[in-house]
């Protein structure tokens, strides 16, 4: 029988990200300090790459709409 699926919290995934997105470890490092393979690691770099764009975007049309 399989064992269950690890599920990471919205905190843990951040946390790793920031440290791969900062580049002061390379990602084999981050996987043998985490435990997460690489491909998740990379994965919420990506998502954290592509959600900043709207955290910044989202402020300048608040602004847009209040002037």
């Amino acid at each position: 029988m399989a064992g269950k699926r690890k599920n990471y919290g919205a905190e843990f995934k951040a946390k790793v990200a920031l440290e791969a997105i900062r580049g002061e470890m390379t990602v084999a490092e981050l996987v043998a300090k985490h435990g997460v393979h690489q491909t998740l690691i990379n994965s919420w770099k990506r998502q954290a790459l592509e959600g900043m764009s709207g955290i910044f975007s989202g402020k300048a049309e608040v602004k847009a709409a209040e002037k």
